[in-house]
């Protein structure tokens, strides 16, 4: 079955049809992973976006219930260059085609994705659709205009679990429990449970808009990951406003940014954003450079607050700016000085990608021990 990609600004590729036959709308990202694509496709971060696979082979050892980051499959669509039609794993229990098609997520397969990602990274992430009905491209770019764009997105709450539930009840199990944890679910991934409670952490993960003083009596609060645009979540700010200086805290990605928004700074949109497994930073404490996984749309703009070099003054007191970006120099990452709370942009916990940042977690029990 033919298959059509339109972009916004009217660039459209024509392909194959792969997964679900119908149509999907969201904003077109690339990834520069060359595996992971489970990971990928089941990351909460990637609602509403139409993921495109840089790598030019996907689906090569198929898909099982054991990588998966979430219940179910986030991306809106899926754009490869080729799907392989064999999965060559001892561990492959369903293929990505069926995978996909199970989910009732559209992927298109067999055009040009190198010309697709060049495109994107010269004129910016856009709104796009795939469809097998709409074979217009006129008519599909249209409509993928008329689609709603990332910034002002408040996607935390529609990804969030509906009810607080222990790490336990999804498989992942504290064998040294010493601290007990509330994650915040604005995006949560199942590798971010797993690394918590390898840390010693027991971990309660609780829905995006629970007020901070229900949280407050934990030994720890972590402020996850998660899609749309940091400054539409104005109920994640608040809530952070009231943990910081109360409980030690660790945010990354969404909740790295949602703590330098609580902080008095501001957040802006990237070009086309970070989204793979390769992605050098930084730490100007230690001097180290980690190889870590990305995937956001949005930064903090170490602008936003009055700053002396790496330090800057908030609406708590002093931070330093900690981690950079040695591609773009993009801000990576903030501690606060005068109170128990650090973040990330990044994905210490991979999944996929390079294991560099792990160490992150072993930091937030540190914190947990001199709290």
């Amino acid at each position: 079955m033919r298959a059509l990609l339109c972009l916004e600004d009217g660039t459209w590729f024509a392909g194959e049809s792969f997964g679900a036959p119908g149509e999907a709308f969201g904003e077109v990202v690339f990834n520069t992973g060359m595996s992971g694509y489970q990971e990928v496709l089941t990351d909460p971060s990637y609602a509403a976006q139409i993921v495109v696979m840089t790598s030019p082979h996907q689906g090569n050892y198929g898909v099982n219930r054991e990588d998966a980051e979430s219940d179910r499959i986030q991306v809106a669509g899926f754009a490869v260059r080729e799907a392989s039609r064999r999965s060559s794993s001892w561990r492959a229990e369903h293929s990505l085609q069926d995978e996909l098609a199970g989910a009732g997520v559209p992927g298109i397969e067999g055009f040009d994705t190198r010309a697709l990602t060049l495109h994107i990274r010269e004129r910016g992430a856009m709104r796009a659709a795939i469809s097998t009905e709409d074979m217009d491209p006129g008519s599909l770019a249209e409509r993928a205009r008329a689609a709603p764009g990332m910034e002002g997105a408040d996607l935390a709450r529609t990804v969030s679990t509906p009810r607080p539930y222990a790490a336990a009840e999804v498989g992942v199990e504290t064998p040294e429990p010493r601290f007990r944890v509330a994650a915040y679910d604005w995006g949560l991934k199942r590798s971010i449970l797993r690394r918590l409670a390898a840390a010693g952490c027991e971990v309660t993960v609780v829905p995006a808009q629970t007020p901070a003083q229900e949280v407050a009596g934990y030994d720890g609060v972590f402020l996850s990951n998660g899609p749309g645009d940091p400054a539409a979540t104005r109920y994640a700010i608040e809530i952070t406003k009231g943990l910081l200086g109360e409980v030690p805290v660790f945010g990354i990605c969404l909740g790295h940014q949602i703590m330098g928004l609580a902080l008095g700074g501001r957040s802006y949109k990237l070009t086309f954003g970070h989204r793979g497994a390769n992605q050098p930073v930084q730490d100007r404490d230690t001097g180290q450079v980690a190889v870590t996984s990305h995937n956001h749309g949005f930064a903090l703009d170490p602008a936003g607050w009055e700053r002396d070099g790496d330090r800057v003054r908030t609406d708590l007191g002093e931070a330093v700016l900690t981690h950079w970006n040695l591609n773009d120099g993009t801000l990576e990452g903030l501690r606060l000085l005068d109170v128990p709370a650090f973040c990330v942009q990044y994905h210490p916990e991979a999944a996929p990608g390079p294991h560099d940042a792990r160490g992150l977690f072993d930091r937030f029990v540190t914190l947990m021990e001199r709290a």
